[in-house]
């Protein structure tokens, strides 16, 4: 996959700033070693403050959502860091041509932060990786291994909250270039976002229409319904009447 319009990469990539919450990456006042890098995370090891960064972040995600197995908010919690990544990937692609280096070792997360998940690049320097090499091989591989290892969840049903959060994160980069009358990006954002969907690793986890063919559980968690691009029109186990009200 080829990036074009290659622009230099600032040191603190205010460039992003402007798109919002999911596509800042902050490169500055970068935290010490404190917080796990996304590299410890995906080897399940310890940090300095938390005993087990993934475990934490899985509990407090449900203890937020009051999920009655962990197993949905471990699916909650990789859908919100897949988001995350696409959004910075995605949005650096279209606004500077390239990636900065996102090296799992590179980036350090917050598992006690509020969503957006808390981003930090430790040091912002080019790369020739493209979304693929950076996100879906260099992240969600091993975050979709560790998460169907420790909590049981299905590959597939990960593999589409990773394409979901694609499509997402596209459409609102999306209106964000149409409202600034950036044609060419629309039409860029689009060839990569579903040349990234044509990937072995993502084909087949969205319908034609967009909707995903997998669910993410979050119907589970109660009053959470169904989201917008769900395989479900309506909670499994829901009467329309009940749906409906």
């Amino acid at each position: 996959m080829v990036l074009l319009l290659f622009v230099d990469l600032d040191p603190e990539l205010i460039a992003l700033r402007p798109l919002g919450g999911f596509f800042v990456l902050r490169a500055s006042g970068v935290p010490g070693r404190s917080l796990p890098t996304l590299a410890e995370i995906y080897e399940g090891a310890s940090s300095d403050v938390y005993e087990n960064s993934m475990t934490f972040r899985v509990r407090k995600v449900a203890e937020s959502l009051h999920a009655p197995e962990l197993r949905i908010a471990a699916s909650v919690a990789q859908q919100g860091l897949a988001a995350r990544l696409w959004s910075v990937a995605l949005g650096c692609a279209t606004l500077y041509g390239a990636l900065p280096d996102l090296n799992p070792d590179l980036l350090r997360w917050d598992p006690d932060g509020s969503a957006p998940d808390d981003l930090w690049l430790t040091e912002v320097r080019p790369s020739a990786a493209d979304p693929v090499d950076a996100v879906l091989h260099g992240h969600l591989e091993p975050l979709t291994a560790l998460v169907h290892e420790r909590y049981r969840v299905a590959e597939g049903l990960l593999w589409g909250n990773a394409g979901s959060a694609l499509a997402g994160a596209a459409r609102q980069l999306e209106r964000w270039a149409r409202a600034q009358g950036r044609a060419e990006d629309v039409v860029r954002i689009r060839a990569l976002t579903a040349a990234l969907l044509a990937h072995p690793l993502l084909a087949g986890t969205l319908d034609a229409s967009g909707r995903r063919r997998s669910c993410c559980l979050y119907y589970r968690v109660p009053g959470g319904g169904v989201c917008g691009d769900c395989c479900f029109t309506r909670p499994p186990g829901s009467s329309p009447r009940a749906a409906s009200g």
